[in-house]
């Protein structure tokens, strides 16, 4: 395996906030601890002024944008190429990949080496299968690996790698207890979570992370005798108002309207995860991996999700005991009674560690460089 300083180049769309922003920020300061260049193409946003203190190098260009002008970015980006000469052009997003792909086709040998990652399950077609060009095509989870393979069967299996991702257990560490001033005005703030059993449901504001079964997750509970509240974290977004008011009138007509909160996007997760009872994952549809988790988790945090995708992937690994059908509500209510009466011990993080990510991603680097 090659051990000389290598340059690599990470294209995504943009750098506002997201898993796939979170990964390049975290695969960029990797390279640089390691002593390699890492120089990262985008639009910009609120992250490149972190990016840029951990030591990488960030060069905007509008390579996200669906539009056919954007097809003028694949000639300045093989000037980007040719002037930064990298080792290794990392494309994770379906539109910078198509450039990055036509930019490198036009250019004569050596040139930089092609790698991607399907971070997400995304609709198949022409369109997502470039993702699966890479000379070696990283995948978030085995859920992903597969559902490559089902799609576009003609993809070399050998060429996939399997590389999750991974949770800092300094930043989510184990056992951690909020102080108590934290703990005093996050219950002022939702004073209609005090007092009782807390769930937790993680998300965007979208139907599709399950805010529904959720709320009659909730609603059964309650009909069995258990005191418990429920906090749907990040939902309260920017243009979801006709959602949230449809929440809300679900959770009065079952009669836990005043058991409920709903939050914006907040940057204290761990601490909300830390005082919660249990930790929801009800996606209705397959998630590639399910951080949200593994955070949980590594905080020694129960876990109650549906059993497919990337989560399940998870949960049967870590937590199998939180795993439930998907849709199946019964059973919902069945386990969440079952975790919040006595919840199976949990152990330290082993795996889906940061540093388990960053290695084995600098390691696929260097063996593609030679």
């Amino acid at each position: 395996m090659s051990t000389r300083r290598l340059t690599v180049m990470q294209l995504l769309p943009a750098l506002d906030a997201g898993g796939v922003e979170r990964s390049t920020l975290e695969i960029g300061a990797a390279l640089v601890a390691a002593g390699h260049r890492s120089i990262v193409v985008s639009a910009g946003g609120r992250l490149v002024e972190r990016l840029a203190a951990q030591g990488s190098e960030h060069i905007a260009l509008d390579i996200g944008r669906k539009s056919v002008f954007t097809l003028r970015h694949v000639g300045t980006l093989r000037r980007a190429f040719a002037g930064t000469t990298p080792d290794i052009v990392h494309a994770r997003s379906r539109l910078p990949a198509w450039l990055a792909w036509r930019a490198l086709r036009g250019m004569a040998e050596p040139k930089p080496h092609f790698i991607t990652t399907v971070h997400g399950l995304n609709s198949p077609g022409w369109y997502s299968a470039i993702l699966t060009r890479g000379e070696r095509v990283i995948c978030v989870s085995n859920a992903v690996r597969d559902y490559v393979l089902r799609h576009y069967p003609r993809t070399e299996p050998g060429r996939l790698t399997v590389i999750t991702r991974g949770v800092d257990p300094a930043e989510f560490p184990f056992g951690h207890a909020p102080e108590d001033a934290w703990r005093q005005r996050f219950f002022a703030e939702f004073p209609q979570l005090a007092g009782g059993m807390l769930l937790t449901l993680p998300g965007r504001g979208t139907r599709l992370k399950g805010h529904a079964d959720a709320i009659e997750l909730l609603a059964g509970l309650v009909a069995r005798g258990l005191d418990c509240r429920l906090l749907l974290l990040g939902a309260d977004e920017p243009g979801r108002a006709a959602y949230l008011r449809e929440l809300r009138a679900l959770a009065a007509q079952r009669g836990v309207a005043a058991r409920l909160a709903i939050s914006a996007p907040r940057a204290d997760v761990r601490d909300v995860y830390a005082v919660s009872n249990l930790v929801l994952q009800l996606s209705t549809k397959p998630e590639a991996f399910g951080r949200t988790v593994v955070e949980a988790i590594a905080l020694c945090r129960p876990v109650l999700g549906y059993a497919h995708g990337g989560v399940g992937d998870v949960l049967a690994e870590l937590y199998p005991d939180g795993r439930v059908p998907p849709g199946d509500t019964i059973r919902l209510v069945e386990r969440a009674a079952e975790l919040l009466r006595r919840a199976p011990p949990i152990a330290p993080l082993k795996r889906f560690r940061l540093a388990d990510m960053q290695a084995a991603t600098l390691d696929l680097y260097a063996q593609v460089a030679g």
